[in-house]
């Protein structure tokens, strides 16, 4: 059975390996040896190609790679007006050590929340729209990625003496940026959303709780916000969540099975598709599944590692997929690598050959298992 609009039975979350070319523009660019016109007109090539690859594998989502990122939450919140970032190590981590370098950026609120004049990722899209038939989709953070990590302490008082306030102002932004996406003709978007999977994790659990935030009620907040993010968007306009637990040049920062939030956030979240991770141990089991609507969203299968090169031996993802099968119909599950290849303008431990045979097998796999 195909799928008239996303998630695909064949996906990916997004972000793709840099070309070295565009790399060394953007060091260029900081330099100030090219002026920005000159970086946008490197990157239009470079997306050009990213887009070339996706076709030719047989992709039905196409997205820019996210090239014109070098991190894929701050360079799209930092043009919000009333968001200013600094980088924090994350606590609570399992993780293996991190370098503050590539330590996350937090979010802090200073004055009331406002969208650019004319959009964020509106022009962007034009782009992928015009090099492509297929379905462009938008990958972009979740409203979420606005308050997790900083809480209350990161949201300035006088801006938003009362959450009710911020939050709604968040949720407004959002939705006039997805309102100008739908505008301009795209028809799928992604919210790349951290914080839900890292409160899978209980070290994480505990840091939310020394901001004073109840972990057990963050997963009806966040999934209230994305609806409301959302709200209005035409019908057949498809809005997918990726659960993130952490990707920095192969490094993640939480662990812990859906378990602790999967009720709530499948039961109310309205939105058309999860893509999960689950390529290790640490993503827990499939059981967390059995909470989601019969007849609801796609859950988008992330079984195959973006972090590493090895390829996952067909067998075990058509064994795996089956098992999924066990606690959502098969007709509502797809397949995806677990999270995108480059988060940050430095990619992941993989090569671009890798990055290429892992996207065409996971074609080539939903098309034996879905036809």
């Amino acid at each position: 059975m195909t799928n008239v609009k996303g998630p695909f039975r064949a996906d990916h979350v997004g972000s793709l390996q840099r070309p070295e070319k565009l790399l060394q523009a953007r060091e260029a660019f900081k330099a100030g040896s090219i002026s920005a016109s000159e970086l946008r007109a490197e990157e239009d090539t470079a997306i050009a190609g990213a887009v070339k690859m996706q076709e030719d594998i047989g992709l039905q989502s196409i997205t820019d790679g996210e090239y014109r990122r070098e991190n894929f939450h701050f360079d799209f919140l930092d043009k919000v007006g009333g968001v200013d970032f600094r980088r924090m190590m994350p606590e609570g981590s399992e993780g293996e050590s991190v370098d503050p370098e590539k330590a996350p950026f937090v979010a802090y609120i200073t004055e009331k929340l406002s969208r650019p004049t004319g959009g964020i990722e509106v022009e962007n899209f034009k782009v992928v729209q015009n090099l492509t038939d297929r379905t462009p989709k938008i990958t972009v953070p979740s409203p979420t990625m606005t308050h997790f990590r900083g809480g209350r302490d990161a949201i300035d008082m006088d801006a938003y003496p009362e959450m009710d306030g911020f939050f709604d102002d968040l949720a407004r932004v959002y939705r006039e940026e997805v309102h100008g996406l739908a505008d301009a003709g795209c028809r799928y978007v992604q919210f790349d959303d951290t914080n839900l999977a890292y409160l899978c994790d209980e070290n994480m659990r505990d840091a939310a709780r020394k901001l004073g935030e109840d972990p057990d009620e963050l997963p009806a907040t966040y999934a209230d916000i994305i609806n409301k993010s959302i709200e209005g968007r035409p019908d057949d306009m498809a809005v997918s969540v990726h659960m993130c637990r952490g990707n920095a040049q192969s490094q993640w920062f939480a662990s812990g099975g859906y378990e602790a939030i999967a009720e709530k956030v499948f039961s109310l979240t309205k939105v058309d598709g999860f893509f999960l991770e689950y390529d290790d141990e640490r993503s827990g089991g499939f059981e967390p599944l059995r909470f989601v609507p019969k007849g609801g969203p796609k859950i988008v299968l992330g079984l195959l590692t973006t972090k590493r090169g090895e390829m996952e031996p067909r067998d075990e993802i058509l064994r795996r997929i089956e098992e999924a099968s066990k606690y959502v119909d098969i007709d509502q599950l797809c397949l995806s690598p677990q999270c995108g290849f480059s988060s940050n303008a430095i990619g992941n431990l993989i090569s671009v050959d890798d990055q290429v045979a892992k996207l065409r097998n996971i074609v080539e796999i939903a098309d034996e298992v879905w036809g």
